[in-house]
């Protein structure tokens, strides 16, 4: 995005934004790539293959790619689920690759009584079966950081410091972590101290208002035109995801609004 002055309205875009695809149900991908040209920028996440050929013909990027995960649950923590993740993300990671995109989404899922550490050795030993071929196609797995507090109970990835240590024993440009704001505000806080000290492990983010998950502006705790100068500060060039649900009567206007508070 160019950057321009706030006389004319347009985003500085100084930080790249999107949206996440199932915050907004009601509209078509169609409508959405639509809405979000409207708005001023030109990504959407969360979205999987059957979509990417609509985005393309609107000009709108896909942020985030999905579709090669067992759900939340059941991730690369678990040695059972090896297998059946190394063949569908060998796969993805082609498919991502040739559209022309960059991330894919992974996670830990959840621990079912197991040890974190042990969780974490086996998430590592599974990564690193699908690392080689997420290398030499160009793409970069992203496991998410998620609550266990209110939304993703027994969620394994649910602190910064694990995350952080996966990636210093995977060791590699290509793996990294979705910093997800509301989920790591939830579980511990001091969200700007985290991101001047791991952004490098960060290679997306996600938003949301606490507590509630809905829209980000005065009536929530956090302050989002600060963490996004912040996130900007670092010399971040990836993307901020909108990732609240809207309870105003006018979602797009919802967005509309965290957009411009983001646009720092």
């Amino acid at each position: 995005m160019a950057a321009a002055g706030a006389a004319d309205g347009k985003l500085k875009g100084r930080l790249k934004q999107s949206v996440c695809r199932w915050t907004l149900p009601k509209q078509s991908v169609a409508e959405l790539c639509q809405t979000v040209k409207s708005i001023g920028f030109s990504a959407i996440d969360l979205v999987g293959p059957e979509d990417w050929p609509t985005l393309k013909a609107h000009g709108v990027f896909s942020s985030m790619c999905n579709g090669a995960e067992l759900g939340l649950k059941n991730g690369f923590a678990a040695t059972q689920f090896h297998d059946q993740l190394v063949e569908r993300y060998t796969r993805h990671i082609d498919l991502v690759a040739d559209a022309g995109y960059r991330n894919l989404i992974c996670f830990s899922g959840n621990r079912n009584g197991m040890d974190p550490r042990e969780g974490l050795a086996n998430a590592e030993a599974g990564i690193k079966r699908i690392l080689g071929h997420a290398e030499k196609r160009g793409v970069v797995l992203v496991m998410e950081l998620l609550n266990s507090r209110v939304d993703h109970p027994d969620y394994l990835c649910d602190r910064s410091a694990w995350g952080v240590e996966l990636c210093e024993r995977i060791g590699s440009d290509h793996f990294g972590l979705l910093f997800d704001i509301y989920h790591m505000q939830i579980m511990e806080g001091d969200i700007i101290a985290s991101i001047r000290k791991h952004h490098a492990f960060f290679k997306h983010y996600h938003t949301a208002g606490v507590p509630g998950r809905n829209e980000i502006g005065a009536d929530q705790e956090l302050n989002y035109p600060a963490i996004c100068r912040a996130i900007r500060d670092t010399g971040f060039d990836g993307y901020l995801a909108q990732e609240f649900t809207s309870k105003g009567p006018d979602p797009v206007a919802s967005l509309r609004e965290a957009i411009r508070l983001c646009d720092v």
